[in-house]
């Protein structure tokens, strides 16, 4: 059982939590007893029982027939709690505002958690719009521009720690440890990071990582259409979050 400063796991709560985060990534999606005991490997009379006891009291819902499970409303109250307390979400807000006003692309603001980085603020483009992006989505950093920003913020040591060598490919496109390695060495360089088709075919996204914390955990990017993305445009872009990155890093510091 894991264990952390000398303290064990309360295996109940360890189970409670293992089955929210099953349900809460999937989309709304509903599992059945049988195939939600498989995923979080807890026996189904224990299952049911805690499936019970937050049915009960609304972290997780039923569907008609009470026989199939998914993530329930006190989960999105708690995350909205999560959202308005943050402070430096409050301070990013009008930052991101402004930037997909000035550039009309997709926008967002995401957070390390992990291995993947989770969105906390996403600005939809005004041409573009696909259901990708929402809020509270998880992906692997090293297939995003926004993650790539901030593990390039770390060694080469620390990223093999978090990095899997088995990490998941998410498009053909998508790099394996040892690239990813040499291209994070690039982004130290250049300063901003480039997802191109890694995470989604036929995009092209660009991060910078905001430094305001040690370890840096949080990055805004900006995801464009490769199909209309002109070195012109291309340029604009990568400006615009340099200025966007002080002007919230100056903010930050205040």
């Amino acid at each position: 059982m894991a264990e952390q400063k000398g303290v064990r796991d309360v295996k109940s709560a360890a189970r409670t939590v293992d089955i929210l985060e099953v349900l809460g990534g999937l989309d709304g999606r509903p599992l059945s007893l049988r195939e939600l005991a498989e995923r979080t490997d807890v026996p189904r009379s224990s299952l049911y029982a805690l499936l019970q006891t937050l049915v009960n009291r609304g972290w997780v819902r039923t569907d008609a027939t009470g026989s199939r499970y998914s993530i329930g409303v006190r989960a999105l109250l708690a995350g909205t709690s999560y959202l308005d307390g943050d402070p430096q979400l409050a301070v990013t807000r009008p930052h991101i505002d402004a930037l997909a006003e000035e550039l009309g692309e997709t926008v967002h603001f995401a957070r390390l958690d992990g291995v993947d980085v989770v969105y906390l603020a996403t600005r939809e483009s005004r041409h573009y719009l696909r259901p990708f992006s929402r809020v509270g989505r998880r992906l692997p950093a090293h297939a995003t521009s926004l993650g790539k920003a901030i593990l390039a913020e770390r060694s080469d040591a620390d990223v093999e720690k978090l990095v899997p060598a088995d990490a998941p490919r998410l498009t053909e496109h998508t790099l394996d440890r040892p690239a990813l390695l040499a291209d994070l060495a690039v982004v130290r360089e250049r300063g901003y990071a480039i997802d191109d088709e890694e995470g989604t075919i036929g995009l092209r996204c660009f991060g910078v990582a905001l430094r305001y914390d040690s370890p840096v955990v949080d990055a805004i990017s900006c995801s464009v259409p490769i199909a209309r993305l002109t070195p012109e445009a291309e340029r604009g872009i990568i400006a615009a979050l340099a200025r966007a990155r002080d002007a919230i890093e100056r903010a930050a510091r205040y």
